[in-house]
Formats: C-alpha cells, structure tokens, sequence
C-alpha cells in the first residue's frame, strides 16, 4: 500500500530533494513503466504544486500523450511543433519562462503561463518521449527544475 507522499520543505531545491527519494521509492522494484510515469506524475503535481504534469512518446511520426495530471491535454504533437515537439527534436531540455512568447507555441490549455520540458531518451541515447510540466504562473522554471527532473528522468530505463 502506497504511503502519502510528505513534504515540509519550503525551497524549490528542498522541495525537490525531499520528493527525490520518494520517488525512488515508489518506482523501485516495479516493472510496469506506465504505473512508475503515473506515479510519477501525480508525485510532482502534488509535490510541487504543478499545474500539468505529464509524458508524451514518439511513436511513429508523432509525440502521444502518455500519463498525466492536471487537466485535459493535447493528445498528438508533431516532431519540431511546440515545446514539447521541439524537445523531441533537439534533445534538449527547453525552459519557457512566459508560452505566449514562444514561437509556435500549443495551447492545451489558456491557463498555462510558464513551462519546462525535458527529453526522455533510450539506451541508445534517442529520445523517446518527454517529460512536460506547466504552471499557471509565468517565470515559474529554473535551473534548478531541469537539474532535479532530469534526475527523475534518469531512474526511467527505455
């Protein structure tokens, strides 16, 4: 039976080394990937106070929504299109400090203010999907999101 999960942290960098191990333990010792990404979603929404917390993977010609919080998403993101698309291109985590000011940007949803997103690659080192995190604030993302996330990404083997 899974246990609360317990933050008293105030700082983001707290925050995230608290949720950190949590993780770890929620995920350990379970094989099925879609359990350990739902898992993970609704730890950083409700760890982090996230608006939308989600995967999408390639599969064939376009990113598809995998598991998520928050509310409804977009479902297909073509590779190069939006953030999330442009991530998937790149292989680079991009942070968004305001969505309206990024060229090309998909509106899942108007409230949407600020985003990160980051490559989720293979042992080949192709990416094979991504992580995407919103808020409803603007200028919430920062280096210190994409140095804990990418520790997050980094417990997941594809």
């Amino acid at each position: 039976m899974a246990e609360e999960l317990k933050i008293t942290a105030v700082s983001k960098g707290e925050k995230y080394r608290e949720l950190l191990p949590q993780i770890k333990a929620l995920i350990e010792g379970e094989s099925d990937q879609t359990a350990n990404l739902a898992n993970i979603c609704a730890a950083l929404k409700f760890g982090m106070n996230f608006f939308w917390v989600g995967f999408y993977f390639v599969k064939h010609d376009q990113l598809v929504l995998g598991p998520f919080q928050g509310p409804v998403a977009c479902t297909r993101i073509n590779k190069g299109k939006g953030v999330c698309g442009t991530v998937w291109q790149n292989g680079e985590t991009i942070v968004v400090p305001d969505v309206d000011l990024f060229p090309g940007h998909i509106a899942c949803s108007s409230a949407s203010k600020s985003e990160i997103v980051l490559p989720l690659f293979n042992r080949q080192k192709q990416v094979v999907g991504v992580l995407d995190v919103d808020s409803d604030e603007l200028n919430s993302f920062d280096e210190t999101d994409a140095m804990y996330l990418k520790q997050i990404m980094d417990l997941l083997i594809f």
